[in-house]
């Protein structure tokens, strides 16, 4: 039986113009609020302007990283972080959860994977909300 998700306020950064479009319609799809950045400087400007459920961002970005975004970014940031990454030795799974980040995604992912994710951020929002 699939869990329930409800509608969750994602930001997504990511300069890569067809993962952002497929995140953006996958995401959507589940029925959630989205909005994508393309750099580390936008993103921050878009973390400070709203109050995001979830953060999804990919590590290697034109102007940074992912991890200097959460290490280096407004105090004010979501709660649940997802990192994305092409690089997936422990050590860089490591220190995405350093920086903050709550799971670590090796791309290519599952869609399954994502979702699940999703659900524990939902889940954790609605029992902090209580």
């Amino acid at each position: 039986m699939k869990t329930e998700v409800k509608s969750l306020r994602i930001l997504i950064v990511e300069n890569h113009p067809d993962t952002v479009k497929w995140l953006q319609l996958l995401l959507e799809d589940l029925g959630h609020q989205v909005s994508a950045t393309r750099n580390i400087a936008e993103a921050r400007t878009a973390l400070a302007q709203q109050n995001w459920d979830v953060l999804i961002s990919d590590i290697g970005l034109p102007d940074g990283t992912g991890w200097e975004l959460l290490e280096q970014g407004p105090r004010q940031r979501p709660a649940f972080s997802i990192a994305m990454s092409g690089f997936g030795m422990n050590a860089d799974s490591a220190r995405s959860r350093a920086a903050g980040f709550r799971h670590h995604l090796l791309k290519p992912f599952k869609t399954s994977e994502l979702e699940q994710m999703l659900s524990e951020a939902s889940t954790e929002l609605s029992l902090a909300n209580d």
